[in-house]
């Protein structure tokens, strides 16, 4: 992956991005472009071709180029693609690709006049809430947070407290936006975005690529991979169910039943589970998804995310390191890069690659990415 950085403060387009980060996946994998069958390519803003124009920088062979977007789980979506061609015997070699150029500060919802993709989802949120004047995104995790909390007795500080994890954490990663430590108080006292997030809860926007090649066992011998070699040993996606629409809780409007489902469907298939991992790169857009994604993925029972975090259980010297990196919130949120970044991320750590911030004794990695609209995409790792 790229360095990830604020938009605009770094000289450089979207086919440097991506020149950048697929050049070093492909020099880790001991291949070139021309190797390469078939590329997939996540991007939610630009142009509908844009994946052509990024990867043609690498090189014109004539392979199929997909591009795809899913919101903020395109990475992992693409990922899943590729991981599909490979399972199915379709190829044996594919680079996926992700990447964003972003504009500063909040996003908008400009659906320019068409049928808002979100539309069902703010019905019922505004059923249950009445709106605020904040946007969108931390409008619906806030009102989550909410229900939460009445439910279950979970803090506001509980969430600031994920914060604080994750921006120490992204100390010792030089690929993340920000690198800076903020006490709990910092956060809480930072400036108020939608009660209980402040803004240091929030994701920023982010400029950034991140790549992986996939191979079939047959190629990862002939290209002498085996070393290095990650094993995807499992990988769902789910989408919004009718329950999503239908309860009086806005947790699963942002989308705790699809993860929670995408994880069972997982672990099925990798024959084991979130209980025999190491390490975990989840989506923390905002503070408390993080918390109702504990319990999605069964890291705890329902409504017990915040005694998890008071704990000290996801950190360095716990049961699990969650967002090794920084996740989201530090590492920074280029919405078609972050599933591909977090595939980073965890091939980095089962390795034994991740330096400062290496989870002692990692062999087994679980990643969780969600995009509203809806998609919710998990996959477990291991060594090969």
């Amino acid at each position: 992956m790229t360095k990830f950085e604020r938009p605009g403060s770094r000289e450089w387009d979207y086919p440097d991005m991506v020149r950048e980060a697929a050049t070093a996946a492909m020099a880790d994998a001991n291949i070139t472009y021309d190797t390469i069958e078939h590329v997939a390519v996540g991007h939610v803003f630009g142009p509908s071709t844009s994946g052509q124009r990024a990867v043609y920088e690498l090189g014109c062979t004539g392979v199929p180029v997909v591009n795809m977007n899913n919101n903020c789980s395109t990475g992992s979506t693409a990922l899943m693609y590729g991981q599909q061609l490979i399972a199915g015997g379709l190829c044996d070699v594919v680079l996926v690709v992700g990447f964003e150029k972003m504009q500063r500060g909040s996003l908008g919802l400009d659906t320019d006049g068409r049928a808002n993709p979100l539309g069902r989802h703010l019905e019922h949120l505004y059923d249950l809430h009445e709106p605020t004047e904040t946007p969108i995104a931390p409008q619906m995790w806030a009102r989550a947070a909410e229900d939460h909390m009445r439910r279950f007795g979970s803090t506001a500080e509980q969430f600031a407290k994920v914060a604080e994890k994750n921006h120490r954490h992204s100390a010792n990663n030089p690929y993340a936006q920000f690198q800076d430590i903020h006490s709990l108080d910092q956060i809480l006292d930072s400036p108020m975005i939608d009660a209980p997030i402040t803004r240091l809860q929030c994701s920023p926007t982010s400029d950034g690529s991140a790549a992986a090649v996939l191979m079939s066992p047959k190629a990862v011998e002939q290209y002498d991979c085996g070393a290095n070699a990650v094993r995807i040993a499992g990988q769902a996606m789910t989408t919004d169910f009718a329950s999503s629409f239908d309860t009086d809780d806005a947790r699963t409007i942002v989308g705790a039943d699809m993860s929670a489902a995408a994880a069972s469907a997982a672990y099925e298939r990798a024959g084991f589970d979130v209980h025999d991992v190491e390490v975990i790169e989840l989506h923390d857009c905002f503070s408390p998804n993080e918390i109702l994604t504990y319990e999605a993925l069964g890291m705890c029972g329902e409504g017990k995310g915040g005694e998890l975090i008071d704990a000290g259980e996801t950190t360095y010297g716990g049961r699990w390191v969650v967002n090794p990196s920084g996740g989201l919130i530090s590492k920074g949120h280029p919405l078609g890069a972050t599933g591909l970044a977090q595939c980073a991320e965890l091939s980095w750590q089962l390795r034994g690659e991740a330096n400062d911030r290496q989870v002692e004794g990692a062999t087994r990695a679980l990643q969780h990415n969600i995009g509203l609209g809806g998609a919710a995409v998990v996959t477990l790792y291991e060594r090969v």
